[in-house]
């Protein structure tokens, strides 16, 4: 018998000979191409195949376990990085902040809003078009030498947001807790709108509100200790209060049940096949919702017209 014949080779590497086989699919593996298993060894297109066929965690919400709160770290990085720009370009907070209704003159100043406005006058705010505000304004905070807290603004903020999203985005994985975040702001913005179109506001406080219902909803839904929860929401309510005192309250309320009614149709959506869709219709009917509460108010502002 041709002893050449009983030679065998990896098969990813033919120049190299070797004598083990893969576990699975039962090629033959050189060292470079093992990959150790429970028994024995599999090549890397196995451990790979087997990877992708392995079943991923998911958190109660139906979203992917993830241990490192990534979204509320790019979230607060942003924030700050916002901030050193309005400290370069302190502009930006007028041009970005929530205004529902504004005038801008001719002497670069801001007045309030009166329709039909004076000529040499220009429309700012959602009623000029700028709809963006409706989520800008809650990435911007005070200038350090404004407003009641100054620099305390974002610091606070910051805090309140690094505490709340190492708890929340663990138990809604990271797709959800954006949602959720997001669509809190913009449940602020729009309640801010409504209530006092003429106000400026800036801060996060009203997506940090969300998260914090989103914490209660999700603490009941998993059965935990209450006391301490309940204990929070307390302060956060009576910040809630407070609050409007020297800041937006609406914001704040607008973020807060936005975010809880967010939370109650993630932690209770059937865990079926209609748990997608349920979550996601949810949050599309929130936002229709928001939109239309927007548009009729700015239409309501400018005496018909919506400007696009």
């Amino acid at each position: 018998m041709d002893s050449e014949s009983a030679v065998t080779t990896c098969y990813r590497h033919p120049e190299v000979e070797c004598y083990v086989r893969c576990v699975r699919c039962e090629r033959y593996i050189c060292p470079d191409c093992m990959r150790e298993a429970a028994v024995g060894h599999q090549c890397p297109e196995c451990v790979k195949e087997g990877a992708r066929s392995m079943r991923q965690a998911r958190t109660l919400v139906g979203g992917r376990v993830s241990a490192v709160p990534v979204v509320t770290y790019v979230l607060i990085v942003l924030n700050v990085l916002v901030y050193l720009a309005e400290l370069v370009r302190p502009e930006i907070v007028d041009r970005f902040a929530m205004v529902g209704a504004g005038l801008a003159g001719p002497d670069g100043g801001h007045y309030l809003w009166m329709d039909p406005y004076p000529a040499g006058f220009a429309p700012e705010g959602l009623v000029g078009g700028e709809w963006y505000r409706l989520l800008t304004g809650a990435f911007l905070h005070l200038p350090p030498t404004e407003g009641t807290f100054g620099i305390a603004h974002v610091v606070m903020n910051m805090l309140a947001l690094w505490n709340l999203g190492r708890l929340v985005e663990p138990m809604l994985g990271r797709v959800h807790y954006l949602a959720l975040y997001l669509l809190s702001a913009l449940g602020g913005s729009v309640l801010v709108l409504l209530v006092a179109p003429e106000d400026s506001v800036v801060g996060a406080s009203g997506a940090i509100f969300g998260v914090g219902a989103a914490y209660y909803v999700m603490a009941r839904r998993v059965g935990a200790d209450m006391s301490q929860v309940n204990r929070f929401m307390a302060g956060l309510l009576l910040w809630l209060v407070l609050s409007a005192f020297v800041t937006s309250w609406e914001g704040h309320l607008g973020g807060l049940l936005a975010g809880g009614a967010v939370a109650v149709a993630f932690a209770y959506a059937p865990r079926d096949g209609r748990r997608t869709v349920v979550q996601v219709g949810v949050c599309v009917a929130l936002v229709v919702v928001l939109g239309v509460a927007a548009v009729v108010k700015v239409s309501e502002l400018t005496g018909g017209g919506v400007p696009l």
